[in-house]
């Protein structure tokens, strides 16, 4: 077995405190774009369970299945809640560095 071979790598990047900024708020409304869809997603999950998404779904869902979508969605929007907080500490960090650059 041979050793791999990896190429001598040394890119230049060179963006201004402006670009930075830009790309930061960029990847921030991006996240929050993606967040967005999984909550419609957990949204239309609960409409069809319940019925008024796909009336008429065959079997009818019981109690227990309703609960069980029910218990998932809690757990999803739990998720997103924590990442909204890391995405509040994300943005307050990048108006921290605008107000007082290092």
């Amino acid at each position: 077995m041979s050793q791999a071979s990896i190429p001598n790598i040394t890119p230049v990047i060179s963006i201004t405190l402006g670009q930075t900024t830009s790309l930061l708020l960029a990847s921030i409304a991006l996240e929050e774009l993606a967040l967005a869809h999984i909550l419609n997603a957990e949204a239309e999950k609960l409409q069809f369970v319940l019925g008024t998404l796909a009336p008429g779904l065959e079997p009818a869902p019981t109690l227990s299945d309703i609960l069980l979508v029910n218990s998932s969605v809690r757990q999803t929007i739990q998720d997103v809640i924590k990442k909204e907080i890391l995405l509040q500490f994300k943005l307050e960090n990048i108006i921290d560095n605008l107000i007082t650059p290092s």
